[in-house]
């Protein structure tokens, strides 16, 4: 990823009835291949529904770097929660493989109708580049929101998360029948040595 700071005014927006305050830090660009993704209309999610958040329409988890060209993140397994990106492996040697700091997961923000509707149908083994600024953002209908971003790569847990106000979207090259194979098949070996109590302790971005 490449981000720039940025000295410019915190803009208004508003979508689904909602009014948001926006905060740029730091212009971004990154290039990655997705292996997670939560989008923020699934039935189940009720954080967003909760605080009233309509502008983060889905949440990307993206690798890049030594952790693709190397391979590194083909033994491990990713999931996606309401804020957060998992991944995990049975290989002692898999996880100490994988670079922790060449992961991320995106909270996508967008008040653009066309552009949430392409960020939406993202597939896992998509080749993205997502272009636009690292923000915080915040709302005051029926209680204070605010959400704030990560601006650094090397940051673990509760906030670590880059929260990105997108300009454009790029699929560089869509994902293939056999990469959303070999995610399935990742999964289905990772349930299994799960069940049978094999699996390293797993670890988190939000």
């Amino acid at each position: 990823p490449v981000q720039q700071p940025l000295q410019v005014p915190p803009f208004k927006t508003s979508v689904g009835g909602v009014d948001y305050t926006i905060e740029p830090s730091h212009s971004y660009d990154i290039h990655g291949l997705v292996v997670s993704k939560h989008n923020a209309d699934t039935w189940w999610d009720w954080v967003h529904r909760a605080s009233n958040d309509h502008l983060n329409v889905t949440d990307v988890c993206v690798v890049w770097g030594h952790n693709v060209t190397s391979g590194a993140y083909v033994p491990m397994a990713f999931s996606s929660g309401q804020w957060t990106c998992n991944w995990q492996t049975a290989s002692l040697d898999a996880f100490n493989a994988f670079d922790s700091s060449q992961i991320s997961n995106n909270h996508v923000l967008t008040d653009n109708p066309a552009l949430a509707k392409k960020l939406r149908s993202l597939r896992i083994g998509d080749q993205i580049r997502i272009s636009g600024q690292l923000a915080a953002y915040r709302h005051q209908s029926g209680m204070d929101f605010f959400r704030g971003t990560s601006t650094v790569r090397t940051d673990t847990g509760n906030g670590a998360c880059e929260t990105i106000f997108v300009s454009a979207l790029d699929i560089l090259q869509p994902a293939t029948a056999l990469w959303r194979y070999l995610a399935w098949a990742a999964g289905a070996v990772l349930a299994l040595c799960a069940a049978l109590g094999l699996v390293l302790p797993h670890r988190a971005r939000n």
